[in-house]
């Protein structure tokens, strides 16, 4: 298969983190003979530095032109803390987003048995999670007209949603569930706003067209004390834009680290993948950021085109570097793995997957080759 894919870097550790996409994309296509075409372009407070905008021009067609976007992090600290600020990195991400119809969030929670230790919740609670959240991703609070008083002491957002916007993602929502566990959460606020009442209506009747999906309803903010309670309830869930950015963040701490979470965002024609941290400035050139989520943010990609063998390769190689202890400091404080030796021990182990591999552990430490 030819694919081209627009490598948008962003900020912070968004260049290296993707680099480590990139190469297991590229140890893909030596494996399995496709060919990915990739061309970069900044996107984020990067490029408000160089050209004033969050979303140049050049930007947005070069995504447009794509068959796929893979893209890294956006944020910046001196944006975070100017309230005042009039341009600001996330505007890129939110207009991309609109741009390229990308109205579907999707977000798989799963618990790596390896890393069980490493949640902040028990065992027994979190053993066999394995769950996907289906956010709207273009409508609602975050796209509503927004208002301020020229005093600047009162300030509106407007939430708001058709038919249409709920119906659509929906349909993919209700689908996920037959090929999963035949389960469907819509998360809402229907005691109190009236969008969210349309969100329940328009939900149970699309439902009537899917009868073998158990269908059940959570307001917000019981959702948001049951995914920490008795997160294996849960196969899909779906929810509006606002709730689903909350809930997603939640539901990244149940596996131990944000640094392990992927998320696809998936519209008509485009489709944007990503991990779901934030731009860790932190740790921005310091080789400790987890390339692990933008691995899997690739994995799905290919997924998304039907290269289900190619995805598990991945996926394959991503377990074994957690089963081997091939990790960055944020799962192991005594890890001496950076984000590059990590990602290349999985692009390695997508090459040659022989689960039988005789790993030289002083190699890896060393950023030699991993195979012997």
């Amino acid at each position: 298969m030819n694919l081209n894919i627009a490598l948008l870097p962003g900020d912070g550790i968004g260049p290296e983190i993707l680099n480590q996409a990139v190469k297991c994309l590229q140890a893909v296509e030596e494996t399995f003979n496709h060919t990915f075409v990739y061309k970069e372009a900044a996107v984020g407070a990067i490029a408000i530095d160089k050209t004033g905008s969050p979303l140049p021009d050049n930007t947005l067609q070069l995504c447009k032109d794509a068959d796929a976007v893979l893209f890294g992090s956006i944020g910046d600290p001196k944006y975070d803390n100017d309230p005042n600020a009039k341009v600001r990195p996330e505007q890129g991400l939110l207009k991309l987003r609109k741009e390229l119809g990308l109205y579907t969030n999707i977000r798989p929670v799963k618990v790596f048995p390896t890393l069980i230790s490493k949640s902040p919740l028990k065992e027994e609670i979190i053993t066999g999670t394995d769950f996907t959240i289906y956010r709207e991703l273009t409508g609602g609070i975050y796209f509503g007209e927004k208002k301020l008083n020229k005093e600047g002491t009162v300030a509106s957002d407007l939430c708001e949603y058709s038919e249409k916007e709920i119906s659509r993602i929906a349909h993919l929502a209700f689908k996920a569930a037959k090929n999963r566990r035949n389960k469907l959460t819509l998360v809402d606020k229907a005691n109190v706003l009236e969008s969210s009442r349309l969100w329940r209506k328009v939900v149970t009747k699309i439902g009537e067209s899917y009868p073998e999906v158990e269908l059940d309803f959570l307001f917000v903010d019981n959702a948001a004390m049951q995914v920490i309670l008795n997160p294996n309830q849960f196969d899909v869930v779906l929810t509006e834009n606002l709730f689903g950015d909350i809930i997603s963040d939640e539901a990244s701490v149940i596996g131990g680290s944000i640094g392990l979470l992927a998320s696809a965002s998936i519209g008509d024609d485009n489709s944007l993948f990503e991990p779901i941290h934030g731009s860790y400035p932190q740790a921005k050139g310091k080789d400790i950021a987890n390339p692990v989520a933008s691995i899997l943010s690739a994995a799905m990609l290919l997924e998304h085109f039907q290269l289900f063998e190619e995805a598990m390769a991945v996926r394959e190689a991503v377990d074994k570097s957690l089963k081997k202890g091939i990790v960055t400091p944020d799962l192991d404080a005594n890890s001496s793995y950076g984000t590059n030796h990590v990602g290349d021990f999985i692009a390695d182990n997508i090459v040659d997957n022989d689960d039988d591999l005789n790993i030289n552990d002083e190699n890896i430490g060393l950023g030699k080759s991993t195979i012997i």
